[in-house]
């Protein structure tokens, strides 16, 4: 007697599911099996991405720096955030050089201009923590025939003073001269004529050739000049492979972002131009938003090796208050504190402590800051100078800083609910 079709396909489907349900569970095993030679073998098995905790925040900062550019008529530029050990958003935007179709890229190179400090600072931190030099040491200790127009401003000088703004000289002391690239040890002749405002550590004047001094004193205490030392402490071992700090570097490089200024019909590039140069270590550093990325990275690591807990401290603990005007920080919402460190300014904003510089050579602007309270940085390159640049730092703490807070709320909030049950 047959049996009927209905039940011999009944049958075959059976079979057939028990088979793939074996086979799977083979695939499984054999998976676990080949994670587990692999864990003896000494290779960590990565697991899939989390989801970025904040990537509401980033997702909101993206769309709005992007219509910022298209609204600026921006040429170029380049944005990264850094998130709890991650870079949680990286992009760049449009052109090298007006006219041209070269984009930016994550190694395009910018100058730093005034950024340049965060990078020394943080370089005369190891060099603090490794007992090369401190911070304490006194100026004229290194070079012979230093003089200010005071006496006891020429003996109590530190290097402290020189890398915080607070030597007491006039601010922005033979800016001029650097303008018009008189060598450095031409302008260290004159610093003797320059009036004396206050005692060294007393009172903040913001300075570009006073805080290139540590390149001399570097010289004198190591034989070593600050590029070197800094490739050496800083560049190479943070892998800020396109960084360098003199004109030819930059001008050599084939990825390198133009400066442009803007005129009535929009952004036009200009000349390379070697100004500032001369003060490498306050405003002669060029970097790509990779460097800066990882920059922010290795200040950011918990537990690094070598960027130590002493260090951070020695670089971010307040040096002097610093009367900036309203205008230097109008797109901040209501700054609670303005103080100076050691080549980077300390923001008290939002309850939250933020290292923060900004920078401006001609044709290019850059921004940095990081919060360690909220394990974030940011950094802003651009070779078009304009009003966009000051925003986006304070655009980014801004989201952050609510969506942390609410966070913080709910949390309490669900925590207080939960006690109450119990």
């Amino acid at each position: 007697m047959k049996k009927p079709i209905s039940f011999i396909l009944f049958i075959s489907v059976l079979l057939a599911l028990v088979a793939f349900s074996q086979n799977q569970l083979t695939s499984s095993t054999s998976a676990q099996n080949l994670d587990e030679k692999i864990d003896t073998f000494g290779y960590k098995v990565q697991p899939p991405p989390a989801p970025l905790e904040i990537q509401e925040v980033v997702d909101d900062y993206s769309h709005w720096l992007s219509e910022e550019i298209t609204a600026s008529q921006t040429v170029g530029a380049a944005v990264a955030i850094i998130y709890d050990d991650q870079v949680a958003f990286t992009k760049c935007f449009g052109v090298k050089k007006a006219g041209e179709n070269d984009s930016i890229d994550e190694h395009t190179v910018f100058r730093l201009a005034s950024v340049s400090k965060t990078i020394t600072g943080v370089l005369a931190g190891i060099l603090d923590n490794e007992q090369v030099l401190s911070l304490d040491d006194r100026v004229v200790d290194y070079i012979p025939g230093f003089r200010l127009k005071n006496p006891v401003s020429t003996k109590n000088l530190k290097v402290r003073n020189l890398l915080s703004h607070t030597s007491g000289i006039v601010p922005h002391a033979y800016d001029n001269m650097v303008e018009s690239k008189v060598p450095m040890d031409v302008i260290m002749q004159r610093l003797a004529e320059v009036d004396v405002s206050a005692q060294p550590g007393q009172l903040y004047g913001y300075q570009n050739v006073m805080f290139s001094l540590i390149d001399t004193v570097l010289r004198a205490k190591t034989s070593k000049t600050y590029g070197e030392l800094l490739y050496e402490k800083v560049l190479a071992p943070y892998g800020m492979t396109d960084a360098s700090t003199d004109f030819l570097s930059f001008k050599n490089n084939p990825n390198k972002a133009y400066p442009h200024v803007k005129g009535r019909s929009g952004y036009w590039a200009q000349k390379l131009n070697d100004r500032y140069y001369s003060t490498a270590p306050a405003a002669g550093v060029n970097a790509s938003i990779s460097d800066m990325s990882n920059f922010l990275m290795a200040l950011l690591k918990e537990d690094d090796p070598v960027l130590t807990e002493d260090i951070h401290r020695a670089v971010f603990t307040p040096q002097v208050v610093s009367h900036l005007s309203r205008r230097y920080f109008r797109n901040w919402n209501r700054v609670e504190s303005k103080h100076y460190g050691i080549g980077w300014r300390i923001v008290g904003y939002k309850g939250r402590k933020v290292a923060y510089h900004g920078g401006y050579v001609n044709g290019y602007k850059a921004e940095i800051a990081l919060c360690e309270n909220e394990k974030t940085g940011i950094v802003f390159l651009t070779n078009s100078p304009n009003t966009l640049a000051t925003k986006t730092v304070p655009q980014y703490l801004d989201l952050l800083f609510e969506f942390q807070d609410t966070r913080r709320i709910l949390t309490d909030a669900e925590e207080l609910e939960t006690t109450n049950k119990s």
